[in-house]
């Protein structure tokens, strides 16, 4: 497994090739300033787009973003021209594409803060090239893959049926309710499936600007939904707790 402890790849051997659950993408770009660590993540990503374009600099990968307007973003947070919060921030008032942060911050605020600038994941230092490339596949696999949350309906490993045209759950024969909270919080974690989103979007996201503590609200009613669509609530398998973030789905990935 290729390792990269602090910027520096323990081994230059290439992470494989796609499988055939993933897409293609046209362009992805890769902004970091350590040589071997961008030339690493530009082979191992080679087999996933058309195009891997690198820059060294902030000023350097927006330039390019804007130009290239990649399907993807790998930032890392440690550029030498400006704070990688910023590029991160900016690039995401500029377009919608998954950014995948690489930082050497393991603190819960740091990831906090880095998911409501706008990343769409993380990835802490040190780190495997191979868990790197499957990250970028499950955000590819969520933005090029046609949405079907809403339209079919989703089936899930330990064999629920959600519908959410209808707001219907069911296992086997057996219908569940769910309350009209618990559908908007599903529908928001499903349709954002293998990004973690934290406590604040997901609050803005179902309540909107009403007062309250998103990480108490969502804890209640996080419970409730766990009993009724996980096979075992104690052991979660669809949705996953980021402790101290937020959760994230893993419907479908």
């Amino acid at each position: 497994m290729t390792d990269v402890r602090g910027g520096t790849p323990t081994s230059s051997r290439p992470a494989g090739s796609p499988g055939p659950t993933s897409v293609r993408a046209r362009r992805i770009l890769v902004i970091d300033d350590e040589p071997q660590i961008l030339a690493s993540v530009q082979h191992a990503l080679a087999a996933l787009a058309e195009r891997v374009d690198v820059a060294a600099t902030a000023a350097g990968g927006l330039a390019l973003a804007a130009v290239s307007r990649p399907d993807l973003v790998v930032l890392d947070l440690g550029l030498p021209d400006r704070p990688g919060v910023e590029v991160c921030r900016e690039l995401r008032q500029r377009a919608k594409m998954p950014i995948v942060v690489l930082s050497a911050r393991h603190s819960e605020q740091d990831k906090v803060t880095l998911l409501d600038a706008g990343a769409d994941d993380y990835i802490t230092k040190p780190f495997s090239i191979r868990e790197l490339v499957a990250r970028v596949q499950v955000q590819l696999r969520r933005t090029l893959t046609p949405s079907e949350a809403g339209s079919t309906p989703i089936v899930t490993p330990d064999g629920r049926t959600i519908d959410f045209a209808r707001r219907r759950l069911r296992r086997g024969e057996r219908e569940l309710h769910l309350t009209p909270i618990e559908w908007d919080i599903l529908r928001t974690l499903v349709t954002q499936a293998g990004r973690t989103l934290t406590h604040q979007q997901i609050y803005d996201a179902v309540w909107g600007d009403q007062p309250g503590n998103p990480q108490q609200y969502l804890r209640v009613h996080l419970t409730n939904l766990r009993r009724k669509i996980e096979l075992d609530s104690t052991r979660p398998r669809l949705i996953i707790t980021e402790p101290g973030v937020g959760y994230r789905a893993e419907f479908g990935q």
